[in-house]
């Protein structure tokens, strides 16, 4: 088996550089382009926007034009008439004793939208998403190629398929926070190996800071990764401590901001439903914890609520993980933590994994993790390319044939959207599980898939025999070259 890359150990040229900037614009430039295609495109019948996406955008304009939270005069105008024409389902509830009333979501996606949504209403709020997904793309490929070692081609193909698929194609023009908090998170594994410089250590305070200011749902994914960064400087004690006080600091602030925002410990308290039953309840109200681990599993492969289904080339991702996790290169954690985080959020935290909303919807904040970690295997085995650009293929067609359905109103993205007559999604949902309505035949099923999967991980362990570039020793070949570019590094 070919050993894994390690070109990131010999310094680069300033000509690599630009062309890694000009091919990193494109790939953005083409993501935000590819997936804005869907922007035309029913959530639901009667509507651009449904389910939480209009609290969003009820937020954004109060925002842009009140400068506050407070939805109440929008509801009563009933701003959301040109991106939700049916009547609006309540969700809010009043502040405390006052007349207030905010959207039990946190924040900082609609602050991000204020502006875009003043300029150019609700298409301008998706596009501004769309180009979202594109720094993503960006971002991601650039943590490949900068800090793992993968080869610029397979880094940018490898991100460009599975930004180009569902699920990071269908909330790039979905007014949700998943890509804004997994831009967040890649910027904050991004910041974290990189070589010890206040310019780092800050990008990774503002992401971890970033992601709960998004929802709540991110707090487990904010806290691995603050956690596997101070990991990372622990041969800094100055370091570790300046992290662990910020970390410290603006996690207090945010419980301060929403005990006055909200009323409540979280953004929840301001619902009506969990200002009766308790914050707590948004996680259920007699959670079965032994039927969740189903979900495991079913994340991946589910025939309703995995991701495999619409994007293949995802089961790749095992095969990745065995060969990493044999080598272990320094800042794996920094790929591992987080992913595991996410997973145990979608898996066990979650209230539902099928509801009003496109699947992969929990695990979207760490799936560009796992496209890094696809990029190290298709960048170190050539054999498994080909059957790679297959599955990439599917993906991003099975992606190109939903829009364009959804676009002419065959069918809508939230309800109904597994009405495709895509051959491929009907033959291929015939091998997969179904977690939601299970029988015998589903279980055993999900028992074959995950010995499937188990044996994934076990084959790339096995073939697994070469060191891959570490992201330390990345940093350092950066901080040579660099020369400090006007920036001092942190000394303990």
């Amino acid at each position: 088996m070919p050993q894994l890359p390690a070109r990131a150990l010999v310094p680069r040229t300033v000509h690599a550089d630009v062309t890694d900037r000009s091919l990193l614009w494109a790939l953005g430039l083409v993501v935000s382009v590819v997936t804005a295609l869907g922007i035309p495109a029913h959530a639901t019948f009667g509507a651009r926007a449904a389910v939480d996406e209009p609290q969003y955008l009820l937020t954004a304009i109060s925002l842009g034009n009140d400068g506050d939270l407070d939805i109440s005069d929008e509801l009563a105008e009933e701003a959301y008439r040109p991106f939700h024409r049916v009547d609006l389902p309540r969700q809010t509830h009043p502040v405390g004793e006052s007349a207030r009333e905010v959207s039990p979501h946190d924040p900082l996606l609609p602050l991000l939208l204020a502006a875009p949504m003043r300029i150019g209403g609700w298409p301008m709020a998706k596009a501004t998403i769309a180009v979202i997904a594109g720094a993503l793309a960006a971002l991601t490929a650039w943590t490949a190629i900068r800090r793992f070692g993968v080869s610029r081609p397979v880094a940018i193909m490898v991100t460009g398929a599975f930004a180009c698929s569902a699920p990071l194609a269908t909330y790039a023009t979905q007014v949700y926070p998943e890509l804004p908090a997994a831009l967040a998170a890649m910027a904050g594994v991004a910041g974290a190996t990189a070589a010890p410089r206040w310019r780092s250590v800050a990008v990774v305070i503002v992401a971890v800071v970033a992601l709960p200011w998004l929802s709540v749902k991110y707090g487990l994914v904010a806290a691995s990764i603050a956690a596997a960064a101070l990991w990372q400087w622990r041969a800094n004690r100055r370091l570790v401590a300046t992290g662990a006080g910020a970390f410290a600091v603006t996690a207090v602030a945010y419980v301060l901001a929403h005990r006055h925002l909200y009323g409540g410990w979280t953004s929840y308290a301001s619902s009506g439903y969990f200002a009766e039953h308790g914050e707590l309840s948004v996680t259920g109200d007699e959670p079965n914890y032994l039927g969740r681990t189903r979900r495991v599993v079913g994340l991946l492969v589910d025939d309703g609520f995995g991701i495999a289904m619409w994007m293949p080339a995802w089961l790749f991702a095992p095969v990745g993980i065995g060969v990493l996790w044999r080598h272990r290169p320094d800042g794996l954690a920094l790929l591992m933590v987080p992913l595991a985080a996410g997973w145990f959020t979608a898996t066990f935290v979650a209230l539902t994994m099928h509801g009003w909303w496109w699947p992969g919807r929990q695990v979207v904040v760490v799936l560009p993790l796992g496209i890094i970690i696809v990029a190290a295997i298709a960048d170190a085995v050539p054999k498994v390319r080909p059957a790679f650009g297959a599955a990439a293929a599917i993906g991003v067609v099975t992606w190109l044939w939903t829009t364009i359905e959804a676009i002419v109103r065959r069918h809508v993205l939230v309800v109904d959207f597994e009405r495709t007559g895509n051959p491929w999604v009907q033959l291929w949902r015939l091998v997969l599980p179904d977690g939601r309505t299970p029988t015998a035949g589903d279980t055993v099923l999900l028992a074959a898939w995950t010995a499937l999967l188990g044996a994934s991980v076990g084959l790339g362990w096995r073939y697994a025999d070469a060191g891959v570039a570490t992201p330390r020793a990345i940093a350092a070949t950066e901080d040579s070259r660099s020369g400090g570019r006007g920036t001092k590094p942190i000394r303990s």
